[in-house]
């Protein structure tokens, strides 16, 4: 069964464990303070001495067993083997407990607790450094009889006293360090001794301390008559740093029953330390608009920062929607007019350029067939303007066109023939002819009944100088054509490819569906041809 402390028996605490050099002082302090006026004694025993109450030594014995015994303290001034062992101090004979001591005596021969008496000090490069000599079981302040003649430092492996700091230290300064405590006592010199290692480390990359936000010379947009918090948010490294605002050269007081304050708040995230000072507006007035606002940055190991801030009145949010609104329709107006302005152009650059076009599946082996019709105006393509145009269109932009001339047999019936290539073709196109073809109105009307049902598209050119009186020249069933199609204007060979006859024709048709072979025309072909 377990006793708690503050039952009988009583509870003492583990003994603390001293090493010392041989031949050199050792202090060992009862932690137990008493009143100087008290009458209750305090006394140091040791166990190896058959209890032996040291406190009765005399002057005679304390100098024959080099010790110094006053009070609470207990020094040994020059320790050896026989000095090891367990030591006590006790107040009142042991009815309110006791301290314990275990000393242990490092001889060069036992080496048994030097590592204890090693130290360990850090400091950084480009910086200064001073090593403490530690003053662990060093003799009390007004030991009677025991002065002390101060500390000497030495580096292992060197002779030469050293000096304790370094302005600035380097690498090279690392290394193990004896500082040597002297005291004197009744005309003797007594030493304690330890070793301090000193690590040189890399310096530390220094941090700022900085406003992160708001940046300087930011606008704040508000509204008369609203609550306005402005957060000023800082990273800092040093507890003694300060964030707080200014209005002009004056400092707002964190007062809150005032209509304007700042409260500030602060969040440690390792060795980071963000402090938001929040300014806070109860009710924003005209005179606050005209104010500069300026958040301080007090750092106690750099100069101060500062951001200063101004306020703007917002405009009413039904005037910023107006405004976009208005932005959006000009903007989608001017696209419209854009595309329809040069709808073609870019529907022939995205075709020829980018090749962006739709794949056909159709299964059908032309892209359009050509026919020619009957002028009246007597203004119609002669057979070399016919096949110049179909050269163009079949070389130089790979259209694959079906002919009359070329793809009908001999024998074969017209009208079966033409309805066939409508069929097998995705357009039509009519061009009027200084020559009869010999297509009648019976024919006619079939092809304008096989393209409404078909849904073919019809492309129908008409000559420069018979365009006005194309619509009154015109048979009946030809009139139905060319108002169900789409209408070209010819103007003659000198058309460019950049030309409005080409654009549109191009336009109306659908995309070639077998590569351009413009590449294979001769120049000659192509003198003859586009200029």
């Amino acid at each position: 069964m377990s006793v708690g402390c503050g039952l009988e028996p009583p509870c003492h605490p583990r003994p603390k464990n001293v090493c010392v050099r041989a031949g050199e002082m050792v202090a060992l302090q009862c932690p137990r303070s008493i009143d100087s006026n008290t009458e209750v004694r305090l006394i140091w025993s040791r166990a190896t001495d058959q209890d032996r109450v040291l406190t009765n030594m005399t002057a005679d014995e304390q100098q024959q067993r080099s010790m110094s015994v006053h009070r609470g303290s207990l020094v040994i001034l020059s320790a050896s083997v026989e000095h090891e062992g367990k030591y006590s101090c006790t107040v009142g004979y042991g009815r309110n407990g006791s301290s314990e001591f275990v000393v242990t005596v490092n001889s060069a021969a036992s080496r048994r607790c030097e590592d204890k008496q090693n130290y360990s000090q850090t400091c950084f490069t480009q910086q200064s450094c001073k090593l403490n000599c530690p003053d662990v079981n060093v003799p009390v302040v007004h030991s009677p009889n025991i002065t002390s003649n101060g500390i000497q430092w030495y580096k292992v492996g060197e002779s030469l006293q050293k000096d304790n700091y370094f302005p600035t230290v380097e690498k090279q300064n690392s290394g193990l360090y004896t500082c040597v405590r002297s005291y004197q006592y009744q005309g003797q010199k007594y030493n304690m001794t330890f070793t301090v290692i000193l690590d040189v480390q890399p310096k530390k990359a220094e941090k700022t301390a900085a406003i992160i936000s708001p940046r300087d010379d930011d606008v704040i947009h508000v509204e008369l008559g609203s609550t306005v918090v402005i957060d000023c948010t800082a990273v800092t490294y040093s507890e003694f740093d300060d964030v707080s605002w200014l209005i002009g050269e004056f400092t707002v007081d964190q007062d809150s029953n005032l209509p304007v304050f700042f409260n500030s708040t602060r969040k440690i995230e390792g060795d980071e330390i963000q402090t938001t000072a929040s300014l806070v507006f109860r009710k924003i007035s005209e005179d606050d608009l005209s104010k500069n606002y300026t958040c301080k940055l007090a750092a106690v190991y750099q100069s101060s920062d500062f951001v200063t801030i101004h306020l703007r009145n917002a405009h009413p949010q039904y005037l910023l929607l107006c405004l976009c609104t208005v932005c959006i329709v000009a903007a989608l107006t001017a696209a419209v007019i854009v595309y329809v302005r040069f709808k073609i152009d870019i529907v022939l650059f995205l075709r020829d350029t980018l090749g962006c076009h739709a794949k056909i599946s159709d299964d059908k082996r032309y892209d359009a067939f050509v026919m020619g019709y009957k002028s009246h105006a007597d203004s119609g393509l002669s057979a070399e303007d016919r096949r110049w145009l179909e050269n163009v269109l079949e070389e130089k932009f790979g259209y694959r066109l079906c002919l009359v001339e070329r793809d009908i047999q001999p024998g074969e019936a017209l009208a079966n023939a033409v309805l066939d290539c409508i069929e097998e073709s995705r357009a039509v196109v009519l061009i009027p002819s200084s020559s009869d073809p010999g297509l009648g109105s019976g024919l006619l009307t079939a092809i304008h009944e096989a393209l409404v049902e078909r849904q073919t598209r019809l492309i129908f050119i008409e000559s420069e100088m018979g365009e006005g009186s194309a619509a009154g020249s015109l048979a009946e069933a030809l009139q139905l054509l060319s108002e169900t199609g789409k209408c070209v204007t010819w103007r003659g060979r000198g058309a460019t490819a950049s030309s409005s006859f080409w654009k549109h024709l191009r336009f109306y048709l659908l995309p070639s569906q077998r590569p351009r072979k413009g590449r294979f025309l001769s120049q000659t072909s192509y003198n003859q041809g586009l200029i």
